[in-house]
């Protein structure tokens, strides 16, 4: 029999156990799948969209009075757990009893993978406090990630040596390509089968096809000395793509501004430095991008290690008019790392030398950094920060220190914050993430965040860690 059949039926089991005659005009419509019967609405089977087989039987079956009850040879455990999905957009417990990939397999059959992944990577099922390493992914090779980028879906990309590693939604299937730079050290994530990536010795941002394994597009800077452009950083917004690059010859770099929606045309150049006598501050490109969509503003910080120690600066930009709008240098603690949230409306550093985390409010920007820490307790001649990694995700702060992981969240007091003294009273919490079983030896050298899921890379390891809710199904 095919997996889609029809039966004749006259009458319909009512809640009692017994049968009713069909209405000649009704909103519900019986399915017959494996040889159990479902009863549910045609605005349900819609939801399922155009071109698909649910769709299809709502509109050929639109009401009971017809003597045809479309049949379909599937497992009917299943059905009812995607059916249950399409009812609240949410899967059920029972879910968990059975094997991703048969959810997988059984949804793309009814085309509701859409709806399956959006579903498992949603983002509010994020659970900061709870999370838990519940997975490893090797990696090809003896080279250990030197980037990652994630999508909202949850689909990780893995730059390791020369190849970069894709990780589709459900983390099942994988794939690797072999680009053209000898490391990759940077890659953002357009797509789930896009990325920009570049690397510090290697000409170019090549926009590549990580689905085909080719490139799409090498996007270029022209600096003054015609040398070549190698791309420091990688960033964007909804429209465009951000690229800091530096000249071969190390005396000017520049953040490039490309189209997103118009294949990749450059639109503008900010950012142009060069070197003038002794002053390395301008020498010095921006190694993390990040865009803050509430203020329309371009996040651009980099540092550099000297005689002197390390200096550094962050500067805000606002893209449309090319200027300027809040920059700091950094010389006494400069950052390890740096990052913004927009959603806490504030910058986060982790200092190179203290360790300790800092924030900088967005609404008061001309205020010096707050320390989140213990500021008293000196640098004790160590650079106790070195290699920390920061990056915010929601409404949390997550900081690498050695192998482990501290989250920082605000402790709201009040409800409201009318005036500039009472952000004076922002407090944040210290907690530490994961159980002590989930602490490692081996120093964090990569933090992402990707639908409802941490993604850890650690050095002198060819695997990708994935932290989920303990909660949480898959």
């Amino acid at each position: 029999m095919p997996p889609f059949s029809v039966q004749n039926q006259n009458y319909s089991s009512s809640t009692n156990g017994g049968f009713v005659k069909k209405k000649s005009e009704t909103n519900i419509i019986t399915i017959n799948v494996g040889g159990q019967l479902f009863q549910t609405t045609k605005q349900t089977l819609t939801l399922a969209g155009s071109n698909t087989l649910l769709s299809t039987i709502s509109t050929t079956n639109p009401n009971s009075n017809s003597s045809i009850i479309p049949f379909i040879d599937r497992d009917p455990e299943i059905f009812s757990i995607l059916l249950s999905l399409l009812r609240t957009g949410n899967l059920p417990s029972k879910s968990k009893l059975f094997d991703l990939q048969d959810l997988i397999f059984e949804a793309q059959f009814y085309g509701l993978a859409d709806f399956l992944v959006s579903s498992l990577s949603n983002p509010s099922q994020f659970e900061a406090f709870n999370l838990e390493r519940s997975l490893i992914l090797p990696l090809s090779g003896r080279d250990s990630p030197s980037a990652i980028s994630t999508t909202n879906s949850g689909s990780v990309h893995v730059a390791h040596g020369s190849k970069i590693t894709s990780f589709d939604w459900s983390l099942k299937k994988k794939s690797t390509i072999l680009t053209h730079f000898t490391a990759v050290d940077s890659i953002l994530a357009l797509s789930p089968s896009l990325a920009a990536a570049g690397a510090t010795d290697f000409s170019g941002l090549q926009i590549l096809d990580l689905k085909r394994g080719f490139v799409r597009e090498t996007l270029n800077w022209e600096n003054q000395t015609k040398s070549s452009s190698t791309v420091q950083a990688i960033g964007s917004s909804s429209d465009y793509l951000f690229t800091s690059f530096e000249s071969g010859r190390r005396n000017s770099n520049t953040i490039m501004v490309f189209d997103l929606q118009d294949n990749f045309r450059p639109v503008a150049e900010i950012a142009h430095g060069e070197i003038y006598g002794t002053d390395l501050d301008s020498a010095i490109p921006a190694t993390k991008l990040k865009w803050i969509p509430s203020y329309n503003l371009l996040m651009a910080a980099g540092s550099h290690g000297g005689p002197s120690g390390v200096i550094g600066n962050i500067r805000l930009w606002d893209i449309r008019s090319g200027n300027v709008h809040w920059e700091i240098n950094e010389k006494i603690d400069c950052f390890s790392d740096v990052t913004v949230s927009d959603n806490l409306s504030a910058i986060f550093k982790v200092g190179v030398n203290s360790g300790e985390v800092y924030f900088a409010d967005m609404r008061m920007l001309g205020r010096q950094w707050i320390c989140l820490g213990d500021s008293r307790k000196g640098y004790k001649g160590k650079k106790e920060g070195a290699g920390c990694k920061i990056e915010s995700h929601g409404n949390q702060v997550f900081c690498s220190k050695g192998g482990d992981v501290e989250l920082w969240s605000e402790v709201l007091i009040g409800s409201t914050r009318a005036s500039e003294d009472d952000l004076d009273d922002r407090v944040f919490k210290k907690n530490s993430i994961g159980r002590l079983k989930d602490s490692s030896e081996f120093k964090i050298t990569n933090l992402g965040f990707g639908g409802n899921r941490m993604i850890v890379t650690r050095k002198d390891q060819q695997s990708v860690e994935v932290w989920q809710s303990s909660s949480k199904g898959y």
